[in-house]
């Protein structure tokens, strides 16, 4: 595929091969973007941003709504290139597209309820005669940078509530999954979105990512990826709003009033979705010690029958990550965990980038399966003899981006709201799930700033606040 630069679609001499991660095979490619290509779309992103802020908000919800009925209508072709560049099976392909669907849909909607409020100022002593109010404005050309784990749905979640502010839209996919972006900025199009109010770039994050977020013409940035890519972004970012989404290294507790059943089919679904490349995987599951052979025997047959291979293949539950060299890395830290007292109880085997789900029983906290964000299909379960320690332990990460409980006790799921550290707390569900209108965000080391389309549109809009002195 060509990217898509200055109302246009273009071509580059160097190319990048977009791979299949199961077999290697070539998909396609995609051009790689240069400086001047960065220079050329904020060019275009400027003057895109002073027509999508002419554009009402019914314009815009019209253009968000086709979109969102472009997405249904190819959803079988979209699912395709999905599973076959990213590497999740087709039944989790589906269900992004599904997600990018309604994502769309509920930011078309907001581009409707954009407004403010009236000031009450007569609550200053000595005020009258005035009458204030607040409006929002776009906050012009908006740096979308995202990841390679959710190609279509968390593009649609910067692009989207972007669209609908009025902003125009400088976007850079991850190079292992730029060919969903490009759909989806086809299908934009197709939808009626001008052309000068979206580009989408390919090509390095040093090349085009960093060059995108130091500009001054860029006003915000969204940002969704590693720990490391982030804090470079906030380093060089200058004095510009920034969302930042940057990991995460969950914890599940589980108590011994829970139905483990339950527990076993919430974590076998949490902890191993897309190959546990999800930034809320399930990766640390805190037991109390009368809980822990009763989840073991439950939960260990769940994760034994599932099938990993070819993410093509209807059958297969969980399709191959997306690089061979992070298999190697995942594969690697269960060893190093073994190797430090840790018991591999299930999988773990790998055969290029597939690896079979693992379970680690009796990991420590100073493991690295425990302290850094894994991003693997491997569960690490940890000890503890209550709820205080199961509380503290929790707490004990750089992250804190979502974080689930199991139990049947009030009081025991109310402290776990109140006192773990997390932007997003489940109770008797895994630390992976999210519906799309929900505001979403971490705490500490896991970034700053929400999503969600309502969410999102405040961080892309700029509040003026208007006063009127009468006589």
């Amino acid at each position: 595929m060509k990217f898509f630069l200055n109302g246009e679609w273009q071509d580059r001499d160097e190319p990048i091969e977009v791979i299949n991660p199961f077999d290697g095979s070539v998909i396609d490619t995609v051009p790689s973007a240069s400086a001047r290509d960065v220079d050329l779309a904020l060019e275009a992103a400027v003057d895109g941003a002073k027509i999508m802020a002419a554009t009402t908000g019914y314009e815009r919800f019209r253009i968000l709504r086709k979109a969102s009925d472009l997405l249904r209508e190819r959803m079988e072709d979209l699912a395709l290139i999905l599973s076959s560049e990213e590497g999740k099976v087709l039944g989790e392909a589906r269900f992004e597209i599904d997600r990018a669907i309604q994502t769309m849909e509920i930011s078309g909607e907001e581009a409707k309820r954009l407004g403010g409020e009236v000031l009450p100022l007569d609550g200053g002593k000595d005020v009258r005669g005035k009458f204030g109010l607040t409006l929002r404005e776009p906050c012009g050309v908006i740096a979308a940078v995202t990841p390679f784990n959710f190609p279509l749905n968390l593009v649609c979640h910067k692009v989207g509530p972007a669209l609908a502010a009025g902003n125009s839209v400088v976007l850079k996919p991850a190079s292992d999954t730029p060919l969903m972006a490009l759909k989806l900025v086809e299908i934009l199009l197709d939808a009626g979105l001008h052309p000068l109010a979206i580009s989408c770039l390919t090509g390095s994050g040093a090349a085009v990512g960093e060059g995108i977020c130091t500009d001054p013409r860029v006003r915000k940035i969204t940002f969704t990826g590693s720990l490391e890519v982030g804090e470079r972004i906030c380093q060089v970012a200058g004095a510009k709003k920034v969302t930042m989404e940057v990991g995460s290294n969950s914890p599940l507790i589980v108590l011994p009033d829970a139905d483990m059943d339950f527990v076993a089919q919430s974590t076998s679904m949490t902890g191993y979705a897309n190959a546990g490349q999800v930034c809320i995987s399930t990766q640390r599951l805190i037991v109390q010690e009368e809980a822990h052979q009763p989840l073991m025997s439950a939960l260990v047959p769940k994760i034994e029958a599932m099938t990993t291979g070819n993410q093509l293949e209807e059958t297969v539950n969980v399709g191959p990550m997306v690089r061979e060299r992070d298999a190697i890395r995942v594969e690697s830290w269960i060893n190093e965990a073994v190797g430090d007292g840790a018991e591999l109880v299930v999988g773990g085997n790998r055969d290029r980038a597939n690896l079979q789900p693992a379970l680690l029983d009796n990991a420590s906290p100073g493991m690295r399966v425990c302290r850094e964000e894994l991003f693997g299909p491997a569960v690490a379960v940890v000890k503890v003899k209550d709820v205080n320690e199961a509380i503290e332990m929790a707490n004990d990460s750089e992250f804190g981006l979502s974080a689930g409980i199991f139990t049947r006790d009030i009081d025991s799921a109310m402290r776990f709201a109140r006192e773990v550290k997390s932007g997003n707390i489940h109770i008797n569900w895994g630390p992976l799930w999210r519906t799309d209108a929900m505001p979403y965000g971490g705490m500490k080391g896991s970034g700053f700033g929400k999503e969600g389309p309502k969410y999102a549109i405040e961080e892309m809009t700029e509040m003026k606040t208007v006063v009127i002195h009468s006589r």
